[in-house]
C-alpha cells in the first residue's frame, strides 16, 4: 500500500507569505554589525535567513563570553515570549547576514494559528534547551581541550541533521576562546596540536576531520 508523505514544512517559505507580513521586516547586517544589544528592549523574534550570528554576554565585571553561534534557519531572541523584557545577550553578525524580524504580538498570533509552524518552533526551543544543558555539562566536567574539539565539531555540523560541512567559515581564535571559556593562547596551542595529529587542517580555510571525535570520546 502506497503511503502519502507530507512535504517537509519550510519555515523560510512560510514566513514570507503575505499572511505573516504584518509586523515582519527583513534587514541585511554587515560583518560585526549589531542586530540587538544586551539590555535592549526584548520585543521581537529573529529568524536568520542567511549568514551567521553570534550571541555574546558581558558580565558585570566586563568579561565577555560567546554563548551561541547561529546559522541559517535558526531563531533567536525568543526570550521575549517568556516575558523577558530586556535582552540578556548581544547578537552580532559574523558575516553578511539576512535577518527577518517578527514583532512579538505577530509571532504569538502565528504560533496560535499555524500548528505546523508552532510544532517546528517548539522543536527549535527543545533543541536549544538541550544544547544549553550540554554546554553546561561540558563546562563543568570537560577540559578546555575537549571543549574546543566539541565546538569545532558543532561548527562543522557533526552530530546534527544533514551531512557534516567540514570546512568552517572564517572564525577567529579569540571567538573560539570566548566560546570555550579559555585564553587565546590555549586555543592556539590546542589548534596546533590538533593539526599535527591530523584532526584538523587550516590554511585558507579551517577543515575539521571526523577523527577529531577521538578527542571528545577519549577519557
Amino acid at each position: 500500500m502506497q503511503q502519502n508523505h507530507r512535504p517537509a514544512f519550510d519555515p523560510r517559505a512560510f514566513l514570507c507569505l503575505p499572511k505573516v507580513a504584518e509586523g515582519r521586516t527583513t534587514a541585511i547586517y554587515e560583518r560585526n554589525e549589531t542586530v540587538f544589544a544586551q539590555g535592549d528592549p526584548a520585543n521581537a523574534i529573529f529568524y536568520l535567513q542567511k549568514g551567521r550570528v553570534k550571541l555574546t554576554v558581558v558580565s558585570h565585571q566586563g568579561k565577555e563570553a560567546v554563548v551561541a553561534i547561529l546559522g541559517p534557519t535558526d531563531f533567536f531572541g525568543e526570550g521575549c515570549l517568556a516575558r523577558q523584557s530586556l535582552r540578556m545577550s548581544t547578537a552580532t553578525a559574523m558575516d553578511q547576514s539576512s535577518v527577518m524580524k517578527l514583532e512579538k504580538l505577530q509571532m504569538m498570533r502565528v504560533l496560535h494559528e499555524e500548528p505546523a509552524f508552532s510544532e517546528l518552533f517548539v522543536a527549535h526551543l527543545l533543541a536549544r534547551s538541550i544544547r544549553v544543558e550540554e554546554d553546561l555539562v561540558d563546562q563543568l566536567f570537560n577540559s578546555s581541550e575537549k571543549r574546543l574539539a566539541r565546538v569545532l565539531l558543532l561548527l562543522a555540523n557533526f552530530g546534527k541533521e544533514g551531512s557534516p560541512e567540514p570546512v568552517i567559515a572564517k572564525i577567529s581564535q579569540e571567538t573560539l576562546a570566548e566560546m570555550v571559556g579559555t585564553t587565546r593562547s590555549r586555543v592556539s596551542f590546542f589548534m596546533n596540536k590538533f593539526r599535527k595529529l591530523g584532526f584538523i587542517d587550516y590554511k585558507a580555510h579551517l577543515e575539521v576531520h571526523s577523527s577529531l571525535l577521538n578527542v571528545v570520546l577519549h577519557d
